[in-house]
């Protein structure tokens, strides 16, 4: 799993590759932390090749959510492909998120 994030248009863009599952969860969520720190943007994830998401990475993206709502923040998910969001349609979790 490969996590880069930058700013980009005045917003924090992660751009997640590969699969996040139990093994690279740890490592997905301390590359995240500046998402998770930062105030007054949009957080963008941006899951163009982001292949596969195990509950703990959904466990993330939940936990990313409720600390930005709670600043006031939104938390966007870009390019989600069909597996992806079937999973977070399955686990209840899709009508919490914004997608582009």
């Amino acid at each position: 799993m490969k996590t880069t994030v930058q700013e980009l248009d005045g917003r924090l863009v992660a751009i997640l590759a590969g699969e996040l599952d139990t093994a690279s969860a740890a490592e997905t969520e301390a590359a995240l932390k500046p998402l998770f720190d930062s105030t007054g943007k949009d957080l963008v994830l941006d899951c163009t090749d982001l292949q596969y998401i195990a509950s703990s990475g959904i466990r993330i993206l939940v936990n990313l959510l409720k600390t930005a709502k709670a600043k006031g923040d939104r938390v966007v998910l870009k390019n989600v492909n069909e597996v992806i969001r079937d999973v977070l349609e399955l686990t209840g979790f899709v009508s919490y998120f914004v997608f582009e």
